[in-house]
């Protein structure tokens, strides 16, 4: 069963009335790097390749068609018995591009970063809306203590 906003909105830091959504919250764009380093992901290691920081002239993110890693600027928590999504706002999708992420298991807590493909020109405030994260009831066995736990909380 997904969760209401108003018991999403719990979970998330900082957080507007204006962000919460009857089935979750919106989630803003902190920063937005291009992928431009070689990486690897090995049976036992990983290696994240090197990113240049796309800048926000004027407070606005001008982006071309490509591939982009986002930040998001809330801190999220998945509390015990959940699991976490990220989805695209449909004024995203309507302007040809996308979110990508991973699932958010129980235990998880940072800020975030997802794949952003961009179709199309396509200009982004900082901190606009970019997102919705939603919670749904889940079993687990254990709870995350990977190594993105505490991602970007500095």
């Amino acid at each position: 069963m997904y969760r209401s906003g108003g018991f999403v909105s719990d979970y998330v830091d900082p957080v507007t009335q204006e962000q919460v959504q009857p089935n979750g919250v919106d989630i803003r764009v902190d920063s937005i790097e291009r992928p431009v380093g070689h990486g690897r992901i090995g049976r036992s290691d990983k290696t994240i390749g090197d990113r240049e920081s796309v800048d926000a002239t004027s407070g606005t993110f001008e982006l071309d068609p490509g591939t982009y890693v986002v930040g998001y600027l809330e801190r999220l928590r998945i509390p015990e018995d959940h699991i976490g999504f990220i989805l695209p706002r449909s004024s995203l999708l309507r302007n040809g591009s996308t979110i990508y992420t991973a699932v958010w298991d129980t235990g998880y807590e940072g800020r975030g970063e997802g794949m952003m493909t961009v179709g199309a020109p396509i200009s982004i405030e900082s901190e606009a809306r970019i997102a919705q994260f939603v919670l749904a009831s889940a079993d687990h066995l254990g709870a995350y203590d990977g190594s993105y736990q505490g991602e970007r909380l500095d």
